[in-house]
């Protein structure tokens, strides 16, 4: 055995943890390791330059592959690069087991690595010091790339249906699946339209916000105000009234009446997450510096149909479907046209979620969103506009019979028997 073997042989007997290797002349590289140094080394992680030289003999690879990707170096000799050596990294931390489970759904470890290679491509513009070799692929690749998770994960939710043992985890799993996917879209369109934030908000916009524009996260927009203390209060409160509706009323209500005992305790989540947790979530992340806007803006206030969907409920997938559909189509199509498309895809949607798990009522929330589309359309007619439907008194009423009136079209009795109260048995016994 040559001396450079032996030396090396001892060098990495000496190491009976997991080394990560990283890219030590790349600015990008050397600020994501500083910033997760303590995280990692608590958990048994050496880290470790790739132009170290016991690492360059380790690997012995030529100069351009070795700096290519990151490599994980395991005690039972493995050598795990790029995506795959990210997937074991976050297997180590307790509070990444979220990212580490979902790597292990079909076609996730692809779209891993195609976007870790998107990354590793372009770190050096990460820094603000491009190199010519960092050459950006056409944006119509990113473009397709962020289509990719929505294309794939809901429709292996669905294939994979029969392997889910209720029908509740079968629903949110695929309301997960969706979800992720449109942030993922919508980072990708914020990064290819420019926009640049740290790992760190990238993670949370990600993983930790439930609104799908990621402009704040990117630093692009009005600077955020930190919230007064006060301000704390409003969603504390909607967070116990939620609460008690979930824990206490509905154990009020008892078994007698399940479908009262559902909608009581879906209202009662609402609050609990909508209202109250997802409020919450916005004002620590303007405390934090970010311009983040509740997803729900006192929805009950709206005086118009127009200003309930468009403005005060789920601000986040409205901000999504205005800009995939409605920016998309409306000068080839029409205003009203492309509402009533918004609408119809909303509806599809919640079909999805909602029909498809309970197996049953069909159609129905889809139905429900193209009233909502059509009573857009006839308040903003013009007999709407004379008579004040989008205004006042009379608005608020329009609204409140569009929205409340059906609504037991889109969260249906099949939902509520056989999907949401399994589920609330669930969460109450928690």
């Amino acid at each position: 055995m040559s001396h450079g073997k032996i030396s090396v042989f001892f060098e990495m007997t000496e190491k009976t943890g997991l080394t990560l290797c990283y890219d030590g002349d790349c600015p990008f590289c050397r600020s994501m390791v500083n910033r997760w140094r303590g995280t990692l080394e608590r958990r048994g992680f050496e880290l470790v330059p790739l132009q170290t030289e016991w690492v360059r003999r380790r690997l012995d690879l030529p100069e351009e592959e070795l700096l290519s990707e990151l490599r994980v170096l395991t005690p039972d000799g493995r050598v795990l690069g790029g995506a795959e050596g990210l997937v074991h990294v976050w297997g180590k931390i307790w509070w990444a087991w979220p990212l580490w489970l979902l790597a292990w759904v079909p076609g996730v470890r692809w779209l891993l690595d195609r976007a870790y290679r998107w990354v590793a491509e372009r770190r050096m513009c990460f820094s603000d010091a491009c190199s010519l070799q960092a050459r950006p692929e056409p944006k119509r690749g990113l473009a397709v790339l962020g289509w990719l998770p929505l294309l794939i994960l809901p429709a292996v939710v669905v294939v994979f249906q029969n392997g889910f043992p209720e029908k509740w985890i079968f629903m949110w799993a695929l309301a997960v699946a969706i979800f992720i996917s449109c942030k993922w879209l919508t980072w990708v369109r914020a990064l290819a339209a420019g926009g640049m934030g740290g790992i760190g908000r990238a993670v949370g916009y990600l993983f930790l916000w439930p609104g799908m524009d990621a402009k704040p996260f990117m630093g692009e927009g009005e600077p955020a105000v930190k919230p007064a203390r006060r301000e704390w209060l409003v969603p504390v409160f909607k967070v116990l009234l939620g609460a008690g509706m979930i824990w206490g009323l509905v154990r009020l209500i008892g078994n007698e009446n399940p479908i009262a005992a559902g909608w009581c305790g879906m209202i009662g989540l609402m609050f609990l997450l909508h209202f109250g947790v997802f409020h919450l979530l916005a004002l620590a992340w303007r405390a934090y510096g970010v311009a983040a806007e509740p997803i729900m803006r006192a929805p009950a206030t709206a005086t118009s149909l127009s200003a309930f969907w468009g403005e005060r409920w789920n601000r986040g997938f409205n901000q999504l479907v205005h800009e995939l559909i409605f920016r998309k189509t409306f000068r080839r199509l029409g205003v009203a046209w492309a509402i009533l498309l918004v609408f119809l895809a909303s509806g599809l949607i919640h079909d999805l979620v909602i029909s498809l798990p309970a197996g049953a009522w069909f159609g129905l929330p889809t139905a429900y969103f193209v009233l909502q589309g059509i009573g857009v359309l006839i308040e903003r007619s013009r007999l709407g506009r004379h008579v004040g439907l989008g205004r006042g008194a009379l608005g608020w009423g329009f609204m409140f019979v569009f929205t409340a009136g059906p609504a037991y079209w889109l969260f249906h009795p099949p939902f509520i028997k056989e999907v949401f109260i399994p589920f609330l048995k669930v969460i109450r016994a928690l």
